[in-house]
């Protein structure tokens, strides 16, 4: 008798290892909340988030304006990936690349269940008319919030 194929979407079924680069790349909800400047607190380690935004981060999509280039633009720029996720604690807790770790779902409003990258600003998970670029802003630690952890 054959096995009934499985129906699970990807991220439910494929290791993060494992995923294609499409696959991975898809994970990103565009929330541009990894792209925010943090600072860390040197007594508690704590990160603490700003609404300052990577110059690089297009403000309106919430999404990288050279992505294929952004190492070579911004080089203190983190690249995920499997290997180097369960290192990087600054991730929000919303971050679709964390909670696939952690071996949890997706959430309604990511671009993956809902169809649509909308859902992403919508739900105001993005920090879409939340952020400055860092071509603006001041002092980091003038521009700390906590809506972006």
């Amino acid at each position: 008798m054959k096995k009934a194929a499985d129906t699970r979407p990807f991220w439910q079924t494929t290791p993060l290892s494992k995923m294609t680069p499409s696959q991975w790349e898809s994970l990103c909800d565009g929330c541009g909340k990894c792209c925010l400047v943090k600072l860390r607190d040197a007594d508690t380690n704590e990160v603490l988030f700003t609404n300052i935004a990577c110059k690089q981060l297009d403000l309106r999509s919430c999404r990288c304006k050279d992505y294929e280039n952004r190492k070579e633009i911004v080089p203190d720029c983190v690249q995920l990936s499997p290997r180097n996720l369960g290192r990087i604690d600054w991730l929000p807790e919303t971050c679709a690349y964390k909670l696939v770790h952690r071996g949890e779902d997706l959430p309604w409003w990511h671009p993956l269940i809902s169809g649509t990258q909308k859902t992403v600003h919508q739900a105001g998970i993005s920090v879409k008319r939340r952020a400055i670029s860092e071509t603006r802003a001041g002092e980091p630690e003038d521009h700390l919030v906590d809506w972006a952890s």
